[in-house]
């Protein structure tokens, strides 16, 4: 996955603490997605089930174990995006979901930053509308 590496070696996962930390940030996500008016009515109302896809792929994504791709193979993230119509406003409440979200993981404001700018690149790719 793209930017699993830093200069110092560890992936972002390690630097972040692996999937507890992973597990903490998705639970604290999604609530506020399903409560933001733009993205919430793009999700089912069962969001488990994409709850613990995100905690795959995030864990991926960051450098961790290939638990999306072992599962449900690559990633192929834009095309899954693809159905919905994502607008750069609804990218942009996206990331501001995924940054209240960060500010309650307890990592700090380094690692918040450099989670939210590794995912900028990905949330800007999937506007399609």
């Amino acid at each position: 996955m793209p930017f699993a590496f830093e200069e110092d070696g560890q992936t972002i996962y390690e630097k972040i603490g692996g999937a507890p930390t992973i597990r903490r940030l998705v639970e604290a996500f999604y609530p506020k997605v399903k409560a933001d008016p733009l993205i919430g009515p793009l999700f089912p109302d069962d969001i488990r089930p994409l709850m613990e896809k995100q905690f795959m792929f995030l864990s991926q994504f960051f450098g961790g174990p290939p638990l999306y791709s072992m599962k449900y193979g690559h990633p192929m993230m834009r095309a899954r995006h693809l159905p919905f119509p994502i607008t750069v406003e609804r990218a942009e409440a996206w990331l501001d979901c995924m940054r209240r979200a960060l500010q309650e993981t307890g990592l700090s404001l380094e690692l918040q930053e450099l989670v939210l700018e590794r995912l900028k690149g990905p949330a800007y790719h999937f506007v399609n509308s």
